[in-house]
């Protein structure tokens, strides 16, 4: 009598995935060219290496000004000033605007030297002014005023260097699947080569001495049929993000199952055969693996599927196995459909894993609207939005909108809701539909938004899919108080007085980042004030911001004067950036004798630091979000933030 191999204990299928999961699929890391990167996923972080914009540009068709040249101009008494040139987009300026003058600009050109403001066109009116020459043969000469009937400030209709995407900011997370979007970013960036994770190659043999592969003949009366689950196996494979590699069908011969098994180990992470799982004699899969391999398990109660097999399996030579450490192993049912939905439940979920991929989902989703959003232009809407699960995990929307000339609202979003024309107002709670971006989408594991930070945005590379708005502590503290986000980043006074469940907190080192050796000798912030030094600020969300002011106050009544006369005497007092590094980067690039900063962005990019303090940066937790997976992710990853406040200069475990 024949022996039968009978079923090993079945495992319930969560034993299934966590033995599957125990296996290593990951292919490692590979470089690839942008052109080639679509629907790759990333394995390393990427900052922006430079500022998108790389100069600063007018946002509007108009003319290049002085702003102080317009203050108090009105519909009633405009400012004149003379017009010496012309400034085109894809030029570079051959005219400096000096004190009364103004230069015609086209959006997307360079401002010129000296202008800090751009007035539209519409705002404006020309005149011909004729002049007496004093050459005798010249007869009269003619010039061109600008008349502007409005009064601007530092930086009104000009996109700053950097605004978009600041030198220093982090551009994307690893684990991000790069899509069109991505793609235009990275671009953007100058980046031509992209780390990804490698796809994993999956080896494909159908067994059983009955298989014939389609395009060859088929004996019908001899039991034979066509080999389907190779075919339908290998796109699956595909589909979830593997690398499928198709082998000979092995038969049910001991030595040739064995030789084609262990040639795949050696030249793939995983090896999936369909076929000779069951409890007949003739099936004698198991045996390969337990003699050239592992079985880890060997049937789980499923149906269909019961006969599966999961293990590791070792290459064909021995000195080649130890130095190649062998191969993953999953053996699914002969049954083409028990094979496909064994795959489709336990396999494509780990090729994924491996992969970098998230779980397929479908093109719409429904959800609740974060908060209110007004809207009264009488067209219908687009509205980018992004999605974010609150404590229960129901899907919330919020809307993302930074404007039509920033990459990264596209980044940002996962899709759009269709408003109609006549609708005033989204109110907080209604229920709305998504149309996501690609099916994939799915919310982050954690949303946060707030002040700009280098260890924060180290400390977000050990969370899976999280998602940072970099808003500055303010904003973010005005978001986190209306529900949206799962946590907020503050830092300076306005941090310290929040209520708030902590998840993490450290203190960094702020102050005035100056060129290499201080060649300007600044010792303080009455420098600024005192002299004639060029300096570049922070926005006014900023926690940076927010101390500096505080200091200056000080300041201010030390000398028994307003803080407005100290902020009028500081040249680029209005001027601001939006990233840590972007003052150090001005700085770095001769643009500005002083910036506004961290003594790790100085230490980092070579440059001089005069220290002005610590500031506290603390990471808050929304009320009803402490209990969510990834917040819970993000908390245990700033307990041991130590390893990476080391990195930075002038940083401390509060």
């Amino acid at each position: 009598m024949t022996e039968r191999k009978e079923f090993r204990d079945l495992v319930p299928p969560e034993e299934a995935h966590e033995a599957i999961s125990s296996l290593d699929l990951a292919g490692g890391t590979e470089h690839v060219p942008l052109g080639e990167a679509r629907g790759r996923v990333l394995a390393e972080r990427i900052d922006a290496s430079l500022d998108v914009p790389g100069f600063d540009r007018a946002s509007m068709d108009g003319y290049a000004i002085r702003a102080r040249d317009t203050f108090g101009a009105d519909e009633a008494d405009p400012a004149r000033l003379e017009l010496v040139g012309e400034v085109h987009a894809g030029e570079a300026p051959d005219v400096t605007v000096e004190e009364g003058t103004a230069a015609e600009i086209s959006t997307g050109a360079v401002m010129p030297e000296g202008a800090d403001a751009v007035v539209m066109v519409e705002k404006t009116d020309t005149e011909r002014v004729e002049q007496s020459s004093t050459d005798e043969t010249s007869g009269t000469a003619a010039s061109t005023d600008v008349l502007v009937r409005t009064s601007l400030a530092p930086g009104d209709h000009v996109m700053l260097a950097g605004a978009d995407v600041a030198a220093g900011e982090r551009a994307l997370g690893p684990g991000t699947r790069l899509t069109p979007r991505e793609i235009g970013l990275l671009s953007a960036l100058g980046v031509d080569e992209v780390p990804v994770r490698a796809t994993p190659r999956v080896g494909i043999i159908s067994t059983g001495d009955e298989l014939v592969r389609p395009g060859e003949p088929l004996d019908s009366n001899a039991g034979q049929i066509f080999d389907v689950n190779s075919y339908t196996t290998a796109t699956a494979v595909e589909e979830a993000g593997g690398e499928a590699v198709l082998y000979p069908h092995a038969g049910d011969d001991y030595d040739e199952m064995e030789r084609i098994l262990t040639q795949a180990a050696e030249e793939c992470d995983l090896v999936l055969s369909s076929g000779s799982t069951s409890a007949s004699a003739v099936d004698v899969i198991y045996q390969v693996i337990e003699e050239r391999g592992e079985l880890l398990l060997h049937g789980v109660a499923v149906k269909p599927g019961k006969p599966m097999l999961v293990g590791r399996l070792d290459g064909s030579d021995a000195e080649q196995r130890e130095s190649a450490g062998g191969s993953a192993y999953i053996g699914l049912p002969g049954y083409p459909v028990s094979a496909l939905t064994i795959f489709r439940t336990f396999v494509a979920p780990a090729i994924r894993a491996a992969a970098g991929l998230p779980e397929p989902q479908t093109a719409t989703v429904d959800g609740r609207m974060a908060a209110e959003e007004r809207y009264s232009e009488g067209r219908m809407r687009l509205m980018p939005v992004g999605l974010v699960t609150d404590g229960v995990g129901e899907t919330l929307v919020y809307p993302v909108d930074k404007g039509s000339g920033a990459t990264t609202s596209l980044v940002e979003a996962d899709g759009i809701v269709e408003v109609d024309a006549d609708t005033a107002y989204l109110a907080e709670g209604q229920a709305v539909t998504v149309q996501l971006f690609s099916a994939d989408v799915r919310p982050p594991s954690a949303f946060g938004v707030g002040e700009d930070d280098p260890a924060l945005s180290r400390a977000l590379d050990d969370l899976t899919n999280p998602r940072f708005l970099s808003l500055g502590t303010r904003e973010g503290l005005r978001r986190l108080r209306n529900g949206v986000p799962d946590f907020a980043v503050a830092a300076g006074p306005d941090a310290a007085d929040a209520d708030y469940p902590e998840l993490g907190g450290w203190t960094r080192e702020w102050g005035l980042i100056v060129p290499d050796g201080n060649p300007e000798r600044v010792s303080g912030i009455a420098d600024l004030v005192d002299r004639d030094l060029r300096f570049i600020n922070r926005g006014t969300n900023s926690g940076l911001r927010r101390d500096f002011d505080d200091a200056l106050a000080g300041l201010a009544a030390e000398r028994d004067r307003s803080r407005r006369d100290l902020t009028d005497a500081i040249d680029g007092y209005g001027l601001t950036a939006k990233a840590h590094e972007s003052p150090a980067r001005k700085v770095a690039a001769g643009q500005a004798d002083v910036g506004l900063g961290l003594r790790a962005t100085a230490d980092e990019l070579g440059l001089g630091f005069v220290s002005l303090g610590d500031q506290p940066v603390r990471v808050l937790a929304n009320d009803d979000r402490t209990g969510k997976e990834g917040v819970a992710a993000l908390d245990a990853a700033l307990d041991s933030v130590e390893a990476v406040l080391s990195e930075l200069a002038g940083y401390a475990r509060d």
